[in-house]
């Protein structure tokens, strides 16, 4: 084990010494570890990314207040089903939930849930339906938190108006060799702009209600038994007020994708229709959430248009050189892009059937 990763955790009023740390992959964005201990007990330890949250103890006070919270509601299960649906978060032996290393770097640490998998693919029609049970479950469990007791720890985190303008920007100050790599893509953002801009203006005309939303409920952040069944949401970094279009719509992005979200051929991408109607299904008649007013319209089509914000956004990352997501090789970003432009494009395919599904469903 680094020294440096023992140092870390070793800050955090947690039980036992580190045996043993092992990097967690999945994520673009934090470094995070599985740490296990002498005494038998397992710990995820996270550092926050500070490129992309400049305001580290924001992002801490959200995740506590939020896991907390969800955990007063679980409070009446038994010990082990508890600690196996709720998240909990360890304090330092200095007083707080985030520490400080000596070189800048901030981190928190969690409870791990064991005999639990995360899937970077849906499997199986189940795993969809539980996948929308528990996304929704995150939503109810919180509709009585006031969204504006959280911070808003990335401003405008899902505006597509800032998108298109870093966009515009990276078109502007980017390479002609990558320009010329992405043209088909840079035309088809182009060609998108007005409809893709048509939820945020319902968002910014009030339209539809805030409250309290994960924000990144792509298919691995749902945390799953080994039978399949959703126990809990994880990786709260991004919760903060927001509106359930974006929950239901990043969720599908990557629940009903036929390929990988880095897919490099995307004739592998592919949208799965039954597996929406699963999520659908998990998403309305497993939870128990009721939408308010003005919630319902557009639910199909905020899958479209998150799946081309994340698009748009790994399109502007590639231009810029690379400068946000974590990438494997050269073309990393241009392919996520590539991938992505194409799932949204499928989703307008299959609009008219999945607005159906959600009519009769919820």
């Amino acid at each position: 084990m680094e020294l440096h990763i023992k140092r870390v955790f070793e800050a955090f009023a947690a039980e036992g010494a580190p045996v043993q740390a092992d990097p967690i992959k999945t994520g673009h964005i934090n470094q995070t570890f599985v740490v296990r201990t002498d005494a038998g007990g397992s710990y995820v330890l996270q550092q926050i990314n500070g490129r992309v949250f400049p305001d580290p103890e924001a992002v801490i006070d959200n995740k506590v207040k939020v896991a907390s919270h969800i955990a007063a509601k679980r409070a009446g299960l038994p010990e082990q089903e508890f600690r196996r649906r709720a998240l909990r978060f360890f304090e330092t032996r200095s007083g707080g939930f985030l520490h400080k290393d000596p070189e800048g770097g901030f981190w928190n640490l969690l409870n791990y849930i064991e005999d639990s998998r995360v899937y970077l693919r849906t499997p199986n029609s189940k795993v969809a339906r539980e996948a929308g049970r528990a996304i929704a479950t995150f939503l109810k469990d919180t509709e009585d938190l006031d969204p504006s007791a959280l911070n808003v720890t990335i401003p405008r985190f899902h505006s597509m108006s800032l998108r298109y303008s870093q966009f515009d920007e990276a078109v502007a100050s980017g390479s002609d060799e990558r320009k010329s790599e992405a043209e088909d893509l840079i035309g088809r953002a182009f060609e998108l702009r007005s409809e893709m801009l048509s939820l945020e203006r319902r968002v910014s005309e009030g339209l539809i209600p805030l409250r309290v939303t994960h924000n990144d409920t792509k298919i691995s952040n749902v945390l799953f038994s080994e039978d399949d069944e959703a126990l809990c949401m994880i990786d709260l970094d991004t919760v903060m007020p927001g509106v359930v279009h974006y929950d239901f719509g990043d969720a599908v992005r990557t629940i009903c994708n036929k390929g990988d979200e880095d897919e490099q051929d995307v004739a592998n991408v592919g949208f799965d229709l039954e597996y929406f109607e699963a999520f659908v299904k998990g998403f309305f008649r497993d939870s128990g959430l009721d939408l308010r007013s003005g919630e319902a319209e557009g639910l199909a089509f905020s899958s479209r248009v998150m799946t081309f914000i994340v698009g748009l956004r790994m399109l502007t990352d590639y231009l810029n050189n690379d400068i946000y997501f974590d990438t494997a090789y050269e073309t990393h970003n241009l392919v996520r892009a590539r991938s992505q432009f194409r799932l949204a494009d499928l989703i307008g395919e299959r609009l008219g059937e999945m607005e159906e599904i959600v009519s009769r469903i919820g």
